[in-house]
């Protein structure tokens, strides 16, 4: 398995309103990052703070600078360190990955599902507290 290297699927894929939030997600929020809880509404995520229209992609997925011109587009989040539950928890599993196209998962990952389930779990220990 390798490790992230920021193509954006999972973002764009979830970004939209299949993600969730949790009360208290959204209560430091509105306490610590004013710029994040605008576009909460109704305790979903992610609108439109003037519209109050669901958006179709995450309004804080960014596309990284290219040092050259045929650089592969990479993608940032902007709200990294705050961003929600459900982004840290993803990917969880292997079989989410293969069904997610993840970049991050080789050949040998689906043919020994259950060694690369155990480096996910290594690889994304700092994002699962």
């Amino acid at each position: 398995m390798k490790e992230c290297n920021q193509c954006g699927k999972c973002c764009i894929k979830y970004g939209g309103g299949d993600l969730s939030v949790t009360t208290d997600e959204i209560e430091m929020w509105a306490l610590f990052n004013p710029n994040i809880y605008e576009y909460v509404k109704d305790d979903e995520i992610w609108f439109d703070p003037t519209t109050g229209v669901r958006l179709s992609t995450c309004p804080f997925l960014e596309i990284a600078p290219k040092k050259a011109p045929h650089d592969k587009t990479l993608y940032t989040c902007s709200i990294y360190l705050d961003r929600p539950e459900d982004c840290r928890h993803y990917p969880s599993l292997v079989s989410e990955m293969i069904r997610d196209e993840c970049e991050m998962i080789e050949p040998v990952d689906i043919q020994n599902q259950t060694r690369a389930q155990h480096k996910l779990n290594i690889i994304m220990i700092d994002s699962r507290t």
